[in-house]
């Protein structure tokens, strides 16, 4: 029996790819400088109906917690809309989240 392909990224290739879309290891803006308020080893996600941005440090990448958080991200927006990684749920919850893995 023959296994499909996945279209999918392998996980630490989509981890990448969302580092260097999101954080400042690989993105760079005004005129190539790295963005002042993303400090190393951290990265930007949109949260909630308003979109609020918060700065999370890389470590919660390896999160179970957090690493579903952005499946459903990848299922409801994907990775490529230009918008930055959107994370589908509540302020309050995402809040609760994070603050439990830190």
């Amino acid at each position: 029996m023959a296994l499909g392909r996945s279209n999918k990224l392998p996980p630490a290739a989509g981890l990448r790819q969302i580092l260097k879309r999101c954080s400042s290891l690989g993105r760079k803006e005004n005129n190539g400088e790295l963005p002042v308020d993303v400090p190393k080893g951290h990265f930007a996600v949109y949260v909630g109906e308003k979109r609020r941005r918060f700065i999370v440090p890389i470590s919660l990448l390896e999160n179970p917690e957090f690493q579903s958080l952005l499946q459903l991200a990848e299922e409801e927006f994907g990775f490529e809309h230009g918008m930055g990684l959107t994370i589908p749920c509540e302020e309050v919850v995402f809040c609760a989240l994070t603050s439990e893995l830190r």
